[in-house]
């Protein structure tokens, strides 16, 4: 588990499932696009488990398709499609997630997020809602994804400190992954889009929040 004897300097965040609940949008746009196909709405709870997962990860839960099989990619492309048309309208802050923002201005400590959300939805989702982080990595901003540590030390080099001055907090494996990569520590947000079957104790997270209004009191022991 990485930890850091270094003064907390920054908190980063995964967008969907992290900082931004939006589920809601993706459960619209999915049985939207089922609904065009004819078919019946799935449970909201089955598609808010695999948002985190991505495009095509919903594309296979909503058709049963894999990535190499026919229609798979049309639908892929239509599910962007009406994502773009619709990917702030249900959206917004995990609760306490706003007073947590407010808390590290007051403190001047930067926050972030390194998302694996290409940067086409990111930008025009974080405008939508009126989000201004002091840095923001996609995967058009690097090489390599998570679980690789490129996103973070990225974004240490522009928020202009070490990684171990870093907080990630995400709620996927691969965003933990990330931070042990980077030496920073981390933070399970067990809250987010997790699917049944994980189990985040085992993701070896340095700390792991049931609530996101639990965030606050853990970055408050991080900073004394």
């Amino acid at each position: 588990m990485s930890q850091t004897a270094l003064p907390l300097r920054a908190v980063v965040f995964d967008l969907d499932g992290t900082l931004l609940d939006t589920a809601p949008d993706f459960v619209f746009v999915l049985n939207r696009l089922r609904e065009e196909e004819g078919l019946p709405p799935l449970d909201a709870t089955l598609i808010r488990n695999t948002v985190s997962d991505g495009a095509r990860a919903l594309v296979t839960l909503g058709f049963e398709l894999q990535e190499d099989e026919e229609g798979f990619e049309p639908l892929r492309l239509r599910l962007l499609e009406l994502y773009s048309e619709h990917l702030a309208v249900k959206s917004g802050l995990f609760p306490g997630i706003a007073g947590l923002l407010e808390f590290l201005q007051q403190q001047g400590l930067a926050w972030g997020i390194a998302t694996n959300k290409p940067e086409l939805y990111t930008t025009p989702l974080l405008a939508a809602l009126g989000l201004q982080p002091d840095c923001v990595i996609c995967p058009d901003h690097v090489s390599e994804r998570k679980p690789h540590a490129e996103s973070l030390l990225l974004a240490a080099r522009l928020l202009d400190c070490k990684p171990q001055q870093i907080l990630y907090v995400g709620d996927h494996q691969r965003d933990i992954a990330c931070g042990i990569n980077a030496g920073s520590p981390t933070v399970a947000a067990a809250y987010g889009y997790v699917h049944k079957d994980d189990d985040v104790n085992l993701w070896q997270a340095d700390h792991i929040v049931r609530q996101p209004e639990d965030l606050l009191p853990l970055v408050r022991q991080y900073i004394g």
